[in-house]
């Protein structure tokens, strides 16, 4: 099968745009991030007359605290992710279904979050702000040289294997978390992580009708260069501690079989040297080797 180029690619992909919308909005859950947060818990800072943060106040455990915060940064960090999508995925283009609705789906997670910490300080308002301002200035991929070689498929594929981590932090996070208020907001921003990995999925799956080699080196790529939540985060490395068990191999591997199943990677044939040996690559990290 020819390789295309990534405007023919991009063309062929948008042909699959109606339908993973039509299934996109099936599986999507409407919610309004201010219903889920105990606005009665919430109290004035000393700037309107209240008090300040004390670290007494703070009800989650250390590892509980640093699940949070990293997830919270990740979510802050949405712009870079959408810049990355939109290199390839223009909003003002056909492409606005995909990247304007994941971007407005995925905005609630950080204004929830945020929301939640502030009213419960759960968190230090003002530390994980410095953090969001130097976190976001810091980006994801926010160079020429990080982005010089990635292509439609690349993005996609990278966004799939993103949202499927996501879903498994926050899992392995709920098992640290005792109150309500957080496992529902948890649980929110899991299904929308969840819905949003398989509109990703489905993407990659037309990929694999467009173009096969490109599809399946992407997929490689992207699973051989997985960043783990929380790892990008600057002095990160003592609240990093309490998560380091958050992901691993095993959960990478996890990430790789269930993109391998969805994409039927087993039986994939006439695919180039290099394609093939990326696909065994993936079968491998699939079955934990």
């Amino acid at each position: 099968m020819a390789v295309l180029s990534n405007d023919d690619l991009i063309n062929a992909l948008e042909k699959a745009l109606p339908e993973i919308a039509e299934e996109h909005a099936e599986g999507a859950i409407s919610w309004t991030p201010s219903d889920w947060v105990p606005w009665d818990l919430g109290r004035n800072f000393a700037f309107l007359g209240g008090t300040d943060y004390d670290p007494s106040e703070s009800k989650l455990s250390e590892t509980a605290a640093a699940g949070l915060q990293a997830l919270l940064l990740t979510k802050d960090n949405l712009p870079s992710f959408h810049r990355v999508l939109a290199m390839h995925f223009p909003a003002f283009s056909d492409w606005r279904q995909l990247v304007g609705v994941w971007t407005a789906e995925d905005n609630r997670h950080s204004i929830v979050l945020r929301d939640y910490l502030v009213v419960t300080r759960a968190l230090d308002p003002v530390e994980a702000e410095n953090r969001r301002r130097i976190h976001v200035v810091a980006g994801w991929r926010q160079t020429e040289e990080a982005v010089a070689d990635l292509g439609p498929m690349d993005v996609l594929a990278l966004l799939a294997v993103h949202e499927n981590q996501c879903v498994t932090f926050i899992d392995k996070l709920i098992g640290y978390v005792d109150d309500k208020h957080l496992t529902q907001i948890l649980n929110k921003v899991r299904t929308d992580d969840a819905v949003q990995a398989a509109t990703f999925q489905a993407f990659l799956i037309a990929g694999l009708v467009a173009d096969q080699e490109a599809t399946v080196l992407a997929v490689d790529k992207a699973l051989a260069t997985i960043e783990h939540v929380g790892s990008d985060i600057a002095d990160f490395d003592v609240p990093g501690s309490f998560i380091s068990d958050f992901e691993d191999s095993s959960t990478d591997a996890a990430i790789a079989k269930k993109l391998a199943d969805e994409l039927k990677l087993d039986s994939l044939q006439e695919l180039s040297a290099d394609a093939e040996a990326a696909r065994q690559r993936i079968l491998a990290k699939a079955a934990g080797h």
